[in-house]
């Protein structure tokens, strides 16, 4: 029975070091994934487009959350959480993406609805001009 449990506690201690190098080039992996700097620059060029077409007038909501997304990933980096940051930035850059999109289709409805005004006052003096010549 001795030699069983002997076997046994052998056999756990050579798994224990069997796969001490595996968790230790994982660790080396993680601790050495470079910060996400392409995904940040990514992030910070979107929020800026956006604040260029005006979307904190239109789409606060979304804006907003991509400056707080963009703070987090920011955050992370600090912390060395490198693969969360890149997460959050890439976040961060849709949720800016969707505001200047949504900037924009509000603006291109109200330019439509302007021509659409604009067509209809012209088709009314066209009637009105029509009308007095008969």
């Amino acid at each position: 029975m001795k030699s069983r449990s002997k076997n046994a506690r052998s056999s756990r201690f050579h798994f224990r070091l069997a796969i001490l190098p595996v968790l230790l080039a994982f660790g080396a992996a993680v601790a050495s994934t470079p910060p996400p700097e392409t995904n940040l620059h990514s992030a910070q060029e979107a929020i800026a487009n956006a604040e260029r077409v005006e979307a904190a007038a239109i789409a606060p909501v979304e804006l907003g959350e991509a400056r707080s997304k963009l703070s987090a990933a920011q955050q992370a980096v600090g912390e060395k959480k490198m693969t969360e940051a890149a997460r959050l930035a890439d976040e961060a850059r849709a949720s800016a993406e969707l505001a200047a999109a949504r900037t924009g289709a509000f603006k291109a409805n109200a330019v439509n609805a302007d021509i659409k005004r604009s067509t209809a006052t012209l088709v009314d003096e066209m009637q009105r001009k029509t009308g007095d010549t008969q």
